[in-house]
């Protein structure tokens, strides 16, 4: 017989861009794997490419009756499927998948703490109550893993968990993909003139969606510092909001852009699935983030030897070494970012050694096949002390 798995998130987004290579890599280890999330604009692509999927609404609000109809609708599921394995992703869907696997009875329960919603800059309350939510969820866990081992840290200090059932596995990418010796010259040549950016221009280039805790706000009240000093530099955008954000920032963005004076100067390329290329037409990138886990957007920039300028939380400072692979500045700065910003500009060789050494901080500390045997080792071991083997 074979172990089979349910993977669970909020949303497709999700599993295209974070979740895959976990699928594939359990595919390849014998396991039956399926996916379960909102069913989105990815579910076509997803299916042709042969991922199991199962649409089941998670929403991202608020609304305590529609997480309860989830929570009743995933039991249901689970309790005719029969599955071994719950592998549990992003606040919501972690928590209300952990609860329904639980009372269908499922062997094993693991949660990936892709950064825990609570930090240091919320209000006491607030964040004592994210606390407790998180220790209620690992009371149906088998296992967490976090990516950011800051993460692990705070775990064990607030006792959300005990030390023996919680791992840092940190976060990887494919550096095959994310490689910069396999991107020709004519193909950035042939993003500059899709984008219209004149050559000899700089690009300062950032990823992610389109929400203020990105921190984009202060990225384009940067950029209105920046072009004052230096005018030939463009600021690239790749992302967009997703249609289960419910934070309304990008209508707000485009406004502030507008008031600052720099629309001429900023370029949104949408969602992508050529980064690496786009990457490799950037001179600095950055992520101005209020809140990140472990953010894998630093870690394929690093990959394509790119400085990075990113600020000084969870995640981001594990990833960069402030003046080693980029700068690290506070967040909600906007002039500390300006100033970063035109210390590399105005020095290039600084910058081409600090992505240098970022590619070789990557290789040797964040690959993907890393990640993967570290989640591996603990799926082994929870299929030993559950019973399971004789399924493998």
């Amino acid at each position: 017989m074979t172990l089979r798995v349910l993977q669970l998130c909020a949303v497709d987004f999700t599993v295209k861009h974070f979740l895959l290579p976990l699928v594939d890599f359990l595919e390849g280890q014998g396991f039956d794997v399926t996916v379960a999330c909102s069913s989105g604009p990815f579910f076509p692509e997803l299916r042709d490419r042969g991922v199991k999927l199962k649409a089941i609404e998670i929403s991202r609000s608020r609304h305590l009756l529609r997480h309860l109809k989830s929570t009743c609708m995933l039991y249901s599921y689970l309790r005719g499927q029969h599955f071994d394995i719950i592998h549990v992703h992003t606040p919501i869907a972690s928590l209300i998948g952990r609860l329904a696997a639980t009372w269908a009875r499922v062997p094993i329960r693991i949660y990936t703490a892709h950064g825990f919603y609570f930090h240091d800059d919320m209000p006491r309350m607030q964040r004592r109550f994210h606390i407790t939510l998180e220790k209620f969820g690992a009371r149906f866990s088998d296992f967490i893993f976090t990516q950011s081992d800051e993460d692990r840290q705070t775990a064990i200090r607030e006792k959300i968990c005990r030390p023996e059932r919680i791992l840092t596995i940190g976060n990887g990418i494919n550096l095959e993909r994310f490689d910069p010796a396999k991107v020709t010259e004519a193909e950035i040549a042939r993003l500059r003139e899709e984008f219209g950016i004149p050559g000899g221009t700089k690009v300062i280039g950032m990823v992610g969606r389109m929400v203020r805790e990105k921190g984009y706000f202060e990225f384009f009240e940067a950029a209105a510092v920046v072009i004052r000093q230096i005018p030939n530099v463009r600021f690239l955008v790749i992302g967009d909001v997703l249609k289960s954000d419910y934070d309304n920032s990008k209508l707000e963005l485009e406004r502030w852009i507008r008031q600052l004076g720099v629309r001429d100067k900023v370029l949104f390329t949408g969602m992508r699935d050529d980064v690496s290329q786009i990457l490799s037409l950037v001179d600095i990138y950055t992520l101005a983030s209020y809140r990140e886990g472990m953010p894998r957007s630093i870690l394929e920039a690093m990959a394509m030897a790119r400085p990075v300028v990113a600020t000084n939380i969870r995640g981001c400072r594990e990833e960069v070494v402030h003046e080693e692979t980029g700068l690290i500045v506070p967040p909600r700065d906007s002039q500390a970012l300006a100033r970063a910003f035109m210390e590399l500009l105005n020095d290039p060789e600084r910058a081409q050694r600090y992505g240098i050494k970022g590619r070789e901080r990557v290789v040797q500390c964040f690959s993907e096949k890393q990640v993967l045997e570290r989640q591996m080792q603990v799926y082994e071991q929870l299929i030993r002390e559950k019973g399971l083997m004789a399924k493998r």
